[in-house]
């Protein structure tokens, strides 16, 4: 049988590695740039608004709103299959950065709206990595 675990990220990797360490103590980290102030996520080497290295981890209190949001209905991958329906979105943080989660906490996947307020939780993982889920504020 496949292994039915969610796919993890992978070791040694210089530019997200201290986001999932972080996460292993239910900490949302971002960055932010120290040239132009520029909020930098996912994590990265550069500031890709001024081009900037200068970069500073910061904690995101982890709440924010629903950008916009699917409903996935079927899937092949085993680590998944069980888990259908269930919505995937882009989350605007309150701290000025959007990132791809799941919401979890719902009957009903399709509940889920477009400026629903959300926040973080955690999905703690096999391997020690954390994944930063959503739920209905």
């Amino acid at each position: 049988m496949a292994d039915a675990r969610r796919p993890q990220p992978s070791f040694p990797e210089p530019d997200t590695e201290p986001f999932w360490e972080a996460t292993k103590r239910h900490e949302l980290r971002y960055q932010v740039c120290d040239d132009c102030g520029g909020v930098v996520f996912f994590p990265r080497r550069h500031c890709p608004h001024c081009m900037g290295m200068r970069l500073s981890w910061r904690t995101s209190a982890g709440e924010g709103a629903v950008y916009t949001y699917t409903v996935i209905r079927q899937i092949g991958l085993p680590a998944f299959r069980e888990r259908v329906p269930y919505a995937v979105a882009w989350i605007d943080l309150d701290e000025g950065f959007r990132m791809l989660s799941n919401i979890a906490g719902v009957e009903d996947p399709a509940s889920v709206s477009i400026g629903q307020r959300v926040r973080v939780t955690w999905e703690d993982q096999p391997d020690g990595v954390s994944l930063p889920l959503f739920t209905p504020a």
